[in-house]
């Protein structure tokens, strides 16, 4: 394998100290728009310069607020949970259902509120292209009531 060896003033070791970091589970946050986060990747755990891992949860009868992520593209892969409603769109008018085993891409600037109507939190793995654990959220509360 050949490893690309960059100039000293292009190299991202930052805290990795030009190795790879190992980060055990850190603690839950709750976001501005409402969904729970266990980080894992992140520019406050390993000074990650483009890149967000963790783990997302909707607990049970929870719903996050209307928002979009301004600069960044969001995938997730739902691991547990039963069901989860994710409506999208300009007026919220797409309604899509995301079961464990369907992974979900929210590209940036998209309008979007996630529903879990179960009994089960819903878990996902996610990743994002924005590092920050508070991320580019702008929320549109006038839009909370659009989804039933």
């Amino acid at each position: 394998m050949t490893m690309l060896k960059l100039p000293a003033a292009a190299d991202n070791a930052g805290s990795s100290d030009g190795k790879a970091v190992v980060v055990r589970g850190g603690e839950a946050y709750r976001a501005e728009q409402g969904s729970d986060y266990l980080p894992g990747i992140s520019s406050e755990t390993v000074g990650a310069k483009a890149l967000w891992l963790g783990v997302a949860s909707i607990p049970p009868g929870k719903r996050t607020k209307a928002h979009v992520h301004a600069r960044h593209e969001t995938a997730f892969y739902m691991l547990s949970g039963d069901e989860l409603e994710m409506w999208s769109g300009d007026e919220l008018q797409f309604r899509d259902v995301v079961h464990p085993g369907d992974y979900l891409y929210i590209p940036a600037n998209v309008l979007h509120v996630a529903v879990n109507r179960a009994s089960q939190p819903a878990v996902f793995i996610g990743a994002r292209n924005e590092p920050t654990a508070q991320e580019s959220v702008v929320l549109f509360p006038e839009m909370d009531n659009r989804v039933p």
